[in-house]
């Protein structure tokens, strides 16, 4: 693919292979995927069927130590995910920056950001079917948050709605890390995907407070 399409413009406008700008969006997705799993599916079968939580708060555990534990575990495989996207990476030389140290930290944050939203939207799942709402919701973002192609190829009004979604928060990070375009507006997408992952969990621990222990 990198040999179809050519190189790309980088920061600054100097070129950078396809290869080099698509890995840091691959590596935000893989970052997104592994968080949104594990409290999507895994978090649905031990809530609906294994009937853990209820074990659980048979212990001094409360409902929000439940919704940290969820979350902390996907942000956890998230990282790991990512950790060896990026090993990859290094190896094939598609990393520009020592910048790109701190795409671990960026990774976990990520995961925190759509662990809190998956997590807070499965306490609304009433089956497996309701989980085609997920897929409705990660393949769009996947292929349309900056991932494959520059944003400016979509048209001007396209390009505000992809600016807004939270994939395209990690990927922009992701990218200018690897490829060392260190500004200080990345601190936008970092409050961005922090605030999604809070949010996310107080609702979630609210939900689960009220489906636990009505």
């Amino acid at each position: 693919m990198g040999a179809l399409v050519g190189d790309l413009p980088g920061p600054g406008g100097e070129p950078v292979s396809y290869q080099t700008f698509v890995a840091p969006g691959l590596f935000a997705a893989a970052a997104m995927n592994g968080a949104v799993f594990d409290t999507t599916f895994n978090f649905f079968v031990k809530f609906k069927y294994s009937k853990t939580y209820d074990a659980m708060l048979a212990t001094p555990l409360d409902v929000r130590d439940v919704a940290l534990g969820e979350v902390g575990w996907a942000v956890l495989r998230g990282t790991v995910y990512a950790t060896a996207f990026l090993a990859t990476m290094v190896v094939m030389g598609l990393v520009e920056s020592w910048w790109a140290v701190l795409v671990i930290p960026v990774a976990a944050l990520i995961g925190f950001g759509f662990a809190g939203a998956g997590l807070a939207g499965t306490t609304w799942m009433r089956s497996f079917i309701d989980f085609d709402y997920i897929n409705l919701a990660i393949i769009p973002l996947f292929l349309f948050s900056a991932t494959f192609f520059p944003l400016d190829r979509y048209p001007d009004a396209v390009q505000w709605v992809v600016r807004a979604t939270p994939l395209y928060q990690g990927v922009d990070l992701v990218r200018s890390l690897t490829l060392g375009d260190v500004r200080w507006t990345l601190v936008f997408p970092v409050l961005y995907l922090a605030a999604m992952g809070t949010i996310g969990m107080r609702i979630a621990a609210a939900r689960l407070r009220r489906l636990l222990q009505p």
